[in-house]
């Protein structure tokens, strides 16, 4: 059997709730179907708010709280097929949470690496995040990131800019982390015009420019060191590569 669900996090624990309740055995589970020719039985989870709500306090009164945010941090791995794996870990968990520190059994295994992956990549995109500086003095910066990271990079941030607006962007889910006076929250944002930069951020980003290129040394370039320790992926935005 094959389920298809809505891509939410409430989308998934309903489809648990499915699961666990009607003994289904899924072999696959998909965001949207592939276009190739699938022979399986297919079924849609509908998102059912109140059996999203039943599921996510079973698993909050079963499980140890450091497994819970491991579980809300593996959905974050959105550009990875997770699903069936973070499946077997849940109901593992409800059998016997004991097991759930077992990385002999292959979902335990699988998810501890991938949310030391998603950790790995939130460290390496604070390093090269670049923020520049608009009109009413926030801060805003630009991301394209292989992993839902805004949060954990908002909360990064907060404790470096506490005093400071800033907004931390992703492109590509056109989800923004937005830091106000005391507020912060994540907002869909799918367009954002930035281009009204104060007079000291122009000013900024060419004294960056000039010490960047003024601390080059041309005899000793190796651009393939230079690409091996700032990939191009995160070059993007990177105002000394611009």
């Amino acid at each position: 059997m094959i389920l298809v669900y809505d891509g939410t996090f409430e989308g998934f624990l309903s489809l648990i709730y499915e699961v666990y309740y009607k003994k289904l055995k899924p072999i696959k589970i998909y965001k949207t179907l592939p276009n190739k020719i699938i022979f399986d039985e297919i079924k849609t989870i509908e998102t059912s708010l109140d059996n999203a709500i039943k599921v996510l306090s079973a698993i909050k009164a079963k499980f140890p709280k450091d497994i819970v945010c491991r579980i809300l941090n593996i959905f974050m791995c959105d550009t990875k097929e997770f699903e069936l794996d973070l499946l077997e870990y849940i109901i593992v968990g409800f059998n016997d949470t004991k097991q759930l520190f077992n990385i002999n059994i292959q979902s335990v295994f699988y998810l501890n690496t991938l949310e030391k992956e998603l950790f790995k990549n939130v460290h390496k995109i604070t390093g090269f995040i670049r923020f520049k500086e608009l009109e009413d003095g926030t801060l805003y910066a630009k991301v394209e990131s292989k992993f839902n990271i805004v949060y954990f990079l908002g909360k990064h941030f907060l404790k470096r800019f506490n005093n400071q607006n800033f907004i931390i962007h992703d492109l590509n889910r056109k989800l923004a982390f937005v830091k106000i006076d005391e507020t912060f929250s994540i907002q869909e944002i799918a367009y954002f015009n930035e281009t009204n930069y104060s007079c000291d951020e122009q000013k900024f980003q060419k004294l960056w420019k000039i010490f960047f290129s003024g601390v080059t040394l041309k005899e000793r370039i190796n651009t393939n060191l230079q690409r091996q320790m700032v990939p191009l992926i995160y070059r993007t935005y990177m105002n000394e590569f611009l």
